[in-house]
């Protein structure tokens, strides 16, 4: 009887999980859908007012985007320290928390407003671009630098509400923030209701402007809703807190180092094939384009896996965010398989969406087999990320993030794809195929380094229990 039991134990343990982890997720994936759809009806609007316009808008995107995901990495931390809290019983004691991370948001938010306003224009000429573009670029990127002050703070809550298990408030504000973007969009770039037709910089405007109604937005939601109300967020204003900032710091600077890592590795290799001709570009693209929708859903569950390892690791059940860890990677490679079979069986259906240029469906679709070969190392390792985001461990994923990407697959990538010294250049192919052994690295040492955590940590409490 216990030989047949026990599966049917462990298989409900593990349906249990699986919908939790989904609960937390999907919200998360469709916020980030609506944030992507807002970048889509950016470069949509923008290009109807010419090619300038929608040139402005992508080299805007490849500065502030970088600064945006190094400043909103370092206050990730916030969800992992307080999913710890939450899941100790001690939701009050997050709210001091929280008070000091949005002392943190005070300092970086305006920090990186200030490098976006002020060295834009330095940045746009040492990446020569053409004169004509970068006033209407620089002029994009001030009207982002003015709404980067709300997003630090708005992140800062959005992790609050992460790290309790409350999902949902990310997604509704982001599709909030998704509608409103549309009007102003309308309003800025062609100019309607007395105000002056801004063309593609007015989407930087109008970004800048709903990054403040979305923290309006989760101010209010935070101070209403009764699931914060232990939380006691707005109840008392410390002052700011050097000790528990510098932990925030220690363990947020290190996961916006390695996502800034991890993201800059492709604009790297964009530029790299931009040398290559506008149709291997296009190529590129199309296949980058399909990579970014299909991570939607692993980065998801590692945003969700964080939250469930740390709430385990809070109540003091090591062994449950071991498991919540595993449940979390072996979704991510359900996931992989499935999109990885998508893009091998319909490489050439999918890259007919983009284009009816023969020779860059040829190459979007030979791509696309890349692609499908790294969703298996990619789901894993932001999983294992986001997993030992959960036990604060967050410097060596920075390390095994920076010697991935940048020591092994961009010298192998560069090599195989752009130089002779082990075989005649394959172009794009070649930097695809660094990308796979850069992302397979760090799968595979991630994954050993979230073993080695969760170990130790069943160590520490039985050494407790004893």
């Amino acid at each position: 009887m216990t030989a047949i039991a026990q599966p049917v134990s462990r298989g409900r343990r593990i349906a249990t999980e699986l919908r939790e982890l989904l609960t937390l997720a999907a919200p998360i994936m469709i916020a980030q859908l609506a944030t992507t759809a807002m970048g889509f009806v950016d470069a949509v609007m923008a290009g109807r007012v010419g090619p300038r316009d929608l040139a402005a808008v992508a080299l805007g995107n490849s500065i502030w985007i970088p600064v945006f995901l190094l400043m909103t990495g370092t206050l990730l931390a916030t969800t992992a320290k307080v999913a710890q809290r939450f899941g100790a019983g001690d939701q009050p004691g997050t709210g001091p928390l929280v008070r000091q991370a949005l002392w943190l948001a005070l300092l970086v938010g305006p920090l990186a407003a200030a490098a976006l306003w002020f060295l834009s224009e330095p940045i746009l000429r040492a990446m020569k671009v053409e004169d004509a573009l970068i006033e209407p670029s620089r002029f994009y990127l001030r009207g982002i630098a003015c709404g980067l002050p709300a997003v630090a703070l708005y992140h800062v809550l959005r992790c609050f509400s992460d790290g309790l298990g409350r999902t949902r408030p990310s997604m509704v504000l982001g599709i909030c923030g998704l509608l409103l973007n549309i009007p102003l969009n309308y309003v800025l770039i062609y100019g309607h209701l007395g105000f002056p037709a801004l063309g593609g910089a007015g989407c930087g405007w109008a970004t800048g402007t709903v990054m403040w109604f979305m923290l309006l937005g989760m101010l209010g939601w935070v101070n209403s809703a009764r699931v914060y109300k232990p939380s006691a967020l707005f109840a008392r204003w410390e002052r700011p807190d050097r000790k528990v900032i510098g932990a925030l710091v220690s363990v947020g600077l290190p996961i916006g180092i390695a996502i800034f890592a991890e993201s800059s590795i492709f604009s790297v290799i964009a530029l790299l094939i931009g040398e290559l001709g506008e149709k291997v570009v296009a190529g590129h693209q199309i296949a980058l384009n399909i990579s970014a929708l299909a991570f939607m859903i692993p980065y998801a569950l590692a945003m969700a896996v964080t939250v469930r390892v740390g709430q385990a690791l809070g109540a003091s059940r090591p062994r449950d965010a071991r498991f919540s860890a595993g449940t979390g990677m072996a979704t991510a490679l359900a996931w992989a398989a499935i999109s990885a079979s998508a893009m091998l069986l319909f490489r050439e259906h999918i890259a007919a969406l983009y284009t009816r240029d023969p020779e860059v469906l040829a190459l979007a679709a030979a791509l696309l087999v890349y692609s499908a070969l790294f969703q298996f190392s990619d789901g894993l390792q932001v999983t294992a990320a986001g997993a030992l985001r959960g036990y604060q461990d967050t410097r060596a994923t920075m390390i095994i993030t920076l010697f991935a990407y940048w020591g092994i697959g961009l010298p192998v990538g560069y090599s195989l794809g752009l130089t002779d010294w082990f075989q005649q250049p394959t172009g794009p192919r070649g930097l695809w195929e660094g990308l796979i052994v850069g992302l397979t690295c760090a799968a595979i040492l991630l994954g050993i380094r979230l073993a080695r955590s969760a170990r130790r940590h069943i160590r520490l409490q039985q050494a407790r229990g004893a």
